[in-house]
């Protein structure tokens, strides 16, 4: 009897070792796991978001959300105001000035024997995969979707920016010149509510597919892309989301009708957008506030959206060893400087929405110091303990977030086509175009760009401070990238590149 009770008291002993040990290696596991990535991308969603500008007291209660889980940049800008050159800046952690990718890229054609630059680059999700990740990817998260093979799983992308109905609303597409129109095309640009309900849009397509993968199982650490087709035009939701933005309330933004009369040459320029509405012809037709309505309930939409991947999450095993990071390519001009549409080195162009959430970073926090859309390849390698990646030409943000550091040496560059450059740093923005010309604008005093001040003395040193900011390589075109819907472009390309083959429309581009 006494051996039985010691056999009985051993084994409790052994079992209830091995229920610990077990537990702790399951703890350690836990532990040791690299955090998943789910990266969300926004097309051309400019700053009017709640957490950042909240602009004509704009309904976005899970943007609000996200950023009370982590970290938002307020200052953040675009390495170009131009989907196809920012995503694959973006995608390949180089500056369009290396690559020489200014204008629209087929995605299968950024990475290519002819490109010195990228030829061999290692793009974001690929790194994550070579470093044990499982990637997964739906909707526009480079220019189309992705290049070929870039994700293991990948849900494709709706072709354009569809449901369409059957008669444009209110903009042809085509503007007023019937030579434009023959020799650049036609925009998307449109405006009005339609369809009729959430269901029909591509992207409640796109999260009900991130939404059923949150809810599987996986034995390695996730890397999860999600692109968001609206707020891009045309201007299409459903009637319930324009309702929540009634036309008397409706807000619109500064705009000067002299403002572009010290604009250099050049400026004005890249600022010819032949298709797309002008200022003064919204204001004369009484179209204004209802661009901005429509913009305003695309946001409202796609923050429901955002919403149902969040719930997703929320409700998944992965909610708390998951770190988001929510971007967009460009920002949105909705009047300002003219017209409807990003296509500028000006603020309201280059600047767009950069949030980050997930463990070991502060919640609710706001960062206002100017920072590069490019950091985020960077950024989300150190969250998830990878090495650096040495290519990249970003600078991570982790010890900004973590612990304020940089914030005084900060500064933010875009480009647009060759040559022509803008810097943000501090509260100054300057420009300068590829024949030297220059614009200057103290935000203090002028935070709507209406005066250029680059031949204002009181100036001169911050200016030449700027300046050595510029880029040191400003790449040819690279062959396979055009932009045809842009006047400027087309005549840069072929003065600096030579006479080529007639470009190849890329399918989806930004118009």
């Amino acid at each position: 009897m006494r051996r039985l009770v010691y056999l009985v008291v051993f084994f409790s002993l052994f079992i209830s070792s091995c229920r610990t040990k077990s537990t702790q290696e399951q703890e350690n596991i836990i532990k040791n796991t690299k955090p998943n990535i789910l990266f969300i991308a926004v097309d051309d969603l400019n700053n009017m978001i709640a957490p950042i500008d909240n602009f004509s007291n704009v309904k976005t209660p899970n943007f609000d959300r996200l950023a009370k889980m982590g970290v938002t940049f307020t200052n953040a800008h675009v390495q170009a105001p131009l989907c196809g050159p920012s995503r694959a800046s973006i995608m390949t952690g180089l500056r369009p000035s290396t690559t020489g990718i200014y204008g629209m890229t087929p995605d299968n054609e950024i990475r290519r024997e002819g490109n010195s630059s990228s030829k061999d680059i290692t793009f974001l999700p690929e790194y994550f995969q070579q470093n044990g990740y499982h990637t997964m990817g739906i909707g526009k998260l480079f220019h189309i979707h992705a290049p070929k093979n870039v994700f293991q799983e990948s849900g494709g992308r709706i072709k354009g920016f569809g449901p369409y109905p059957k008669k444009r609303f209110v903009w042809d597409g085509f503007g007023t010149s019937k030579a434009k129109k023959e020799r650049y095309g036609r925009t998307s640009t449109d405006w009005g509510a339609f369809p009729e309900n959430d269901t029909l849009m591509p992207d409640h397509e796109s999260v009900n597919w991130v939404a059923e993968r949150l809810q599987r199982d996986y034995n390695k650490p996730f890397f999860m892309g999600l692109g968001f087709l609206r707020v891009h035009v045309p201007l299409y939701v459903p009637q319930k989301w324009f309702d929540l933005y009634p036309l008397d309330k409706i807000e619109t933004p500064p705009y000067k009708s002299d403002d572009l009369n010290d604009i250099p040459p050049v400026g004005l320029q890249i600022n010819d957008l032949p298709m797309m509405p002008s200022t003064e012809w919204a204001k004369k037709s009484g179209e204004w506030k209802k661009i901005v309505q429509a913009y305003l309930a695309c946001i409202s939409y796609v923050d429901y959206e955002l919403g149902r991947v969040l719930d997703a999450l929320e409700s998944s095993k992965y909610a708390d060893n998951t770190v988001i990071v929510l971007w967009s390519d460009h920002g949105y001009r909705l009047g300002e400087k003219g017209t409807f549409a990003k296509h500028a080195l000006w603020e309201t162009a280059t600047k767009a929405p950069l949030m980050f959430a997930g463990p070991n970073l502060p919640k609710g926090k706001k960062i206002n110091a100017p920072v590069e859309m490019l950091s985020i390849y960077p950024t989300l390698l150190e969250l998830s303990g990878l090495p650096a990646y040495k290519r990249n030409e970003g600078k991570s943000l982790v010890t900004m977030m973590q612990k304020d550091e940089g914030l005084q040496d900060a500064y933010a560059l875009t480009t647009f086509a060759m040559n022509n450059h803008a810097v943000k740093k501090g509260g100054y923005r300057y420009i300068r175009y590829e024949d030297g010309t220059e614009e200057f604008y103290d935000h203090n005093l002028d935070p709507n760009e209406w005066n250029n001040a680059a031949d204002n003395p009181k100036y001169k040193l911050q200016i030449e401070k700027m300046k050595a900011l510029l880029p040191k390589v400003n790449s040819k075109w690279d062959a396979s990238s055009n932009y045809t819907f842009q006047p400027y472009f087309v005549k840069q390309k072929k003065r600096i590149n030579g006479a080529e083959k007639k470009p190849v429309e890329v399918i989806g581009a930004d118009r």
